[in-house]
């Protein structure tokens, strides 16, 4: 295990795996004010939308999703439209979910954590912290409990019973070239996942930064459990990639358009390959 934060170097995998690294698209929200996406809005700053991503690492004759999306009865009971569901889109995109065998859960928010029952030959993994927050008494509260679906949470405990959730306490190494790195702020437990890719570690950051901007800008997202945690993973996120332009955060629409789009009939992205342009000046 590496401790959270430490000033040692970025963690090495002592391989020379290297992965492919796809972000799958799967729904989008439209026209969302700036204080929706930043606890301290600029007043200058104009509506934008916010994309819902799951994501694929391929290679080492691996297939490792992280996270599942939500599906159609979280979509009805919070008002989102699917462009499709996330399970929909892994088929389209090559992978069966019968197949898949793991399957990194960052935090347990509706939008995270949905039909993990559609993958019944798979292992979930994901950080103590968090499931003893979403099951703890931090869920009495409707502030902290609101992005969280009790569906969801108890299907994840049902599949601890089944013994098939693999627990992490801290950094954890899940396979030679891929880590996992607790950051906890916007959810307690929340995790991270470093993937070695032909252009050095890519990040998936999920929501230790919604945006670009939370922390090109330092301007938590406003859904948040720990501020002090958030700000301070942001410094981890960087150490961990080396730099801006390998970091992908969790919603951003700007990946989009960064990053060249997979062809064929799937909203998919490289994050393996170069971006088009400069992340930051």
């Amino acid at each position: 295990m590496v401790n959270r934060f430490s000033a040692t170097a970025v963690p090495s995998s002592g391989t020379n795996a290297r992965y492919e690294v796809f972000a799958l698209r799967y729904a989008t929200m439209r026209n969302r004010q700036p204080h929706q996406n930043f606890m301290f809005p600029d007043p200058h700053e104009t509506a934008s939308d916010l994309d819902y991503f799951i994501w694929v690492i391929r290679g080492e004759g691996r297939v490792i999703l992280v996270d599942t999306g939500f599906g159609e009865v979280s979509a009805k009971e919070r008002s989102r439209t699917l462009t499709i569901d996330p399970v929909d889109a892994l088929r389209r995109f090559g992978i069966d979910p019968l197949a898949i065998e793991d399957i990194v859960v960052t935090h347990l928010h509706y939008d995270h954590a949905g039909s993990l029952d559609s993958f019944p030959n798979a292992r979930f993994h994901i950080q103590d912290r968090e499931v003893a927050y979403a099951t703890g008494r931090c869920m009495c509260h409707h502030a902290l409990r609101h992005p969280f679906s009790v569906n969801d949470v108890t299907a994840l405990v049902r599949h601890v019973y089944g013994g098939r959730v693999v627990f992490h306490d801290g950094d954890d190494e899940l396979a030679p070239g891929i880590s996992l790195h607790l950051i906890g702020g916007h959810s307690n437990g929340l995790q991270v996942v470093r993937v070695e890719t032909a252009r050095g570690p890519v990040v998936l950051a999920s929501d230790a930064a919604h945006f670009y901007d939370n922390f090109l800008k330092e301007n938590p997202f406003p859904i948040v459990s720990n501020v002090g945690e958030m700000c301070e993973g942001w410094r981890e996120l960087k150490r961990l990639a080396g730099g801006t332009d390998r970091i992908i955060p969790g919603h951003d629409p700007l990946v989009a358009e960064l990053y060249p789009a997979v062809s064929g009939d799937v909203d998919a992205f490289m994050l393996h390959e170069r971006p088009r342009r400069p992340i930051a000046p």
